[in-house]
């Protein structure tokens, strides 16, 4: 069997992840689950053979960039089956690969939770708008759907820089350019350059990286365009300090004021196994109201929590309360809740408070 045939059941079975190792056969992931394909355990032949083929159906890719490297970023698409997002790599002296299938339709924002407050953030004109989370949490497929909200209701010229391309907009009442790094560009920083120069309304970076980036995403943003990006942090706070950090402590202060000016927005999530045996996404939404915009400026962002606790009337919720309203409905369980909480002893308390005992608690596992 093919790679191109096994890639298509894969995609019938409805998994988000395989995994090509070798000493193993083939698996993938479906829900929060790790299962095998079948029973033929993979040799370093048949796992370099099965690359080999995903790199053909890549419209014949080189592989240099894995020989040299040790991993390589890419992403293909089979004919009538689906996208797929694949990282090649080295390990114990073996080829190895990751593949993310992902669909031809852009994701529904409904179907998928995300809540109406983050789907607004697409009327936003100018700004920064930050999406965080670790890897695998969604935060891609979240920006899709802000950006297929914009294409749909805006006319506008929106670039994307990814690596790699994942989802393909296609035109609509908005332009859409799409670069991918390293095959349309060398470098997110050398991309964004070059994009203030391609009369942009909206931009979306896959992920700031270093400061360099970081900086012209913050002067694009002054100067009257959406940028839209991700970074690989937890909450509001950890964000900003992280952004703050990536510069030299003589301009961090500069930095600082900038960020309290154009920041919009920051989405945090991860997912959580759901009771029904899926994955459920959960957020932080911190919205830059006066209250933060100060807090940023005058390097008060341990305040930040508080301010997002106390304005749920914006819209603003933070992780904890988003995790107990999840396990309140019956979503998620109490294990989970508290397995993902940012603060999980204080949010155990207050489940318990609002649920009378222990007893009740109990129940509910």
């Amino acid at each position: 069997m093919n790679a191109q045939e096994i890639l298509k059941q894969m995609v019938e079975k409805g998994v988000s992840d395989i995994f090509i190792i070798t000493g193993r056969p083939i698996s993938y992931k479906q829900g929060n689950v790790i299962s095998n394909f079948d029973d033929n355990t993979f040799s370093p032949q048949d796992t370099q053979d099965f690359i080999r083929e995903i790199y053909e159906l890549a419209e014949n890719r080189s592989g240099s960039t894995l020989v040299e490297t040790g991993d390589d970023d890419f992403s293909f698409a089979i004919k009538g089956v689906s996208r797929f997002r694949a990282n090649a790599y080295r390990q114990r002296g073996t080829f190895a690969a990751v593949i993310r299938v992902v669909s031809f339709d852009m994701p529904d924002p409904d179907a998928l939770h995300i809540p109406a407050d983050v789907s607004r953030l697409a009327e936003l004109s100018r700004g920064l708008v930050l999406i965080t989370g670790p890897a695998g949490s969604g935060k891609t497929t979240t920006l899709a759907t802000i950006i297929d909200h914009i294409n749909k209701t805006r006319n506008a010229h929106v670039i994307t820089l990814e690596n790699p391309i994942e989802f393909l907009h296609r035109h609509n009442k908005s332009l859409v350019t799409q670069r991918e790094i390293d095959i349309d560009t060398t470098s997110y920083a050398r991309a964004l350059r070059a994009a203030l120069r391609q009369s942009p309304n909206v931009i979306l970076i896959g992920e700031m990286r270093d400061a360099e980036t970081i900086a012209t995403a913050i002067t694009a943003a002054e100067t009257g365009h959406l940028v839209l990006s991700t970074l690989h942090t937890n909450g509001a706070t950890n964000t900003i300090d992280r952004l703050v950090d990536s510069f030299p402590a003589e301009q961090q202060n500069q930095i600082r004021m900038q960020l309290s000016m154009v920041l919009q927005a920051v989405v945090s999530q991860q997912l959580i196994p759901s009771e029904q045996g899926d994955m459920i996404p959960a957020f932080e939404i911190m919205l830059a109201n006066a209250a933060v915009r100060n807090l940023i400026r005058d390097g008060r962002t341990h305040q930040i929590p508080a301010v997002i606790s106390s304005s749920g009337e914006e819209g603003m919720i933070g992780m904890d309360a988003s995790l107990l309203k999840l396990y309140e409905t019956g979503t998620i369980s109490f294990q989970n809740m508290i397995k993902y909480a940012l603060q999980p002893d204080a949010l155990e308390k207050l489940a318990v408070s609002r649920h009378n005992n222990k007893d009740d608690i109990a129940d509910r596992l």
